[in-house]
């Protein structure tokens, strides 16, 4: 019988690790903030959030506080656009950017900076900091 319960509690342990794993299990790899030069330069900013279809609170997080900013500084010039990955699998810019998971990236000139880790690290507890840290990126690429 010690057998048998020990044998659910380790079924019970890995499922729940997995379930609570499995929203962002297929988060970009490259999560660190990263700046790209991109070749040809525009005048606008344009911030993309990469999706699935199923998210977890913190991928909602992410969007929703990304989204607030770039609404909040009212300029025309900057842009949030938010891409299901899966619903829009042929979207040019899953292949541009080479998405694989949830990803943030702010792109303007000729760069793009990926704040994946930093958005996923602060939208929920923090969500001040990552406003904070969207608009300073957002100065420097202007």
């Amino acid at each position: 019988m010690k057998k048998f319960l020990s044998t659910i509690c380790i079924i019970t342990v890995i499922g729940l690790l997995s379930v609570s794993a499995q929203c962002c299990s297929s988060c970009s790899s490259s999560k660190t903030e990263t700046t790209t030069k991109l070749s040809s330069a525009k005048n606008k900013i344009e911030v993309y959030y990469f999706h699935a279809t199923r998210r977890c609170a913190t991928c909602k997080a992410v969007e929703s506080v990304s989204a607030e900013t770039i609404k909040n500084l009212k300029d025309k010039q900057i842009v949030f656009k938010s891409i299901n990955r899966e619903t829009e699998r042929n979207n040019p810019l899953i292949k541009k950017f080479k998405i694989s998971g949830q990803t943030l990236i702010i792109v303007g000139k000729s760069k793009s900076v990926n704040l994946t880790n930093f958005a996923f690290m602060n939208a929920r507890t923090k969500p001040e900091k990552l406003k904070a840290k969207i608009q300073k990126t957002i100065k420097t690429l202007l």
